[in-house]
């Protein structure tokens, strides 16, 4: 399977779904070309609803739809979304208006846009209302299976999804479970708990390590709320030492969520990697190497660590 966006594998399962499910509508501002909702338009034009540059307005509209019987993906970039917290906070999370939020072009690989169009406080956002998920795939497989399970998911949703292709991770057989991780590679020495784009990079580092015989256990946590506390709990407990890797601010992601787990249920030693600072535009390949997220970087922060 060749590596594929999670905005274009979300744009592929939201056109098979509709065909059976009329609930399904789409609501955009301005961005159906690059949140890939633009063939549902032209397939089903009255189900497609652009409001412009409008966010507000399309939060709004997105609730009242939800609100009166419909399944509206309410799509825009991560970072437009986030900053219209409140309007989601009390229209969205607070009447628990069944709204699939998507974020696309979440975090610093989408490149020379730069930091303006980089969504990388959302997850921090929206992890902190009450009854929204917080999911973010892996890979095309991972990214199709989770749109099926926001259509029948009673309440708001939050889906966040790449602008850059992910190689295919998921195992033969695999089904998302909302509140589940998923063990991509035993290991005994140390876990990394990697999400979203991070994820094959985190696989690469793994068997890089595995040369210096260091046993990685990599782990797959698209649902980032809820968390899968179990797996989690058990994998740290195995190794002794665990590292997140996301493509999101340090503060308020995966890591904040995995340190909060940790400190209160099993203290173990805890590196987060993540982008410090803002954003900046330049080649994604170059912007992971800077921030530590690329397989070199992760790697190298391992061994640091477990030197520590």
């Amino acid at each position: 399977m060749p590596a594929k966006a999670s905005r274009a594998a979300f744009g592929e399962a939201l056109l098979e779904l509709a065909a059976t499910d009329p609930r399904i509508v789409t609501v955009d501002a301005d961005l159906s070309k690059s949140t890939m909702t633009a063939a549902f338009a032209k397939a089903y034009p009255d189900r497609a609803f652009n409001v412009g540059i409008a966010e507000s307005n399309l939060l709004g509209i997105g609730a009242g739809l939800a609100l009166t019987g419909r399944v509206p993906f309410v799509c825009s970039f991560a970072c437009f979304l986030a900053g219209r917290f409140e309007t989601i906070r009390l229209s969205i999370a607070y009447t628990r208006a069944g709204v699939k939020l998507v974020g696309t072009h979440a975090g610093i690989a989408i490149g020379e846009d730069g930091y303006s169009q980089m969504g990388l406080e959302d997850i921090a956002c929206i992890r902190a209302l009450p009854n929204i998920p917080v999911v973010q795939p892996a890979d095309e497989v991972e990214t199709k299976q989770a749109v099926a399970y926001a259509v029948e998911h009673d309440g708001p949703f939050y889906l966040r999804l790449t602008r850059q292709a992910l190689e295919p991770v998921s195992p033969p057989g695999y089904r998302f479970q909302l509140g589940k991780a998923v063990v991509l590679r035993p290991g005994a020495d140390v876990a990394i708990l990697a999400t979203g784009g991070t994820v094959a990079n985190s696989l690469e580092a793994a068997r890089r390590l595995a040369t210096d015989g260091i046993g990685v256990e990599v782990v797959n946590v698209a649902s980032i709320k809820p968390l899968d506390e179990e797996l989690i709990l058990r994998s740290a407990g195995k190794t002794g030492h665990v590292v997140t890797v996301e493509d999101h601010s340090l503060a308020g992601g995966l890591g904040g969520a995995v340190a909060e787990l940790l400190g209160e249920a099993l203290p173990t030693p805890l590196k987060r990697l993540g982008v410090q600072g803002f954003g900046e535009s330049g080649p994604a390949q170059a912007l992971y190497a800077k921030h530590g997220l690329d397989p070199a970087g992760i790697a190298s922060s391992i061994v640091k660590f477990l030197a520590r």
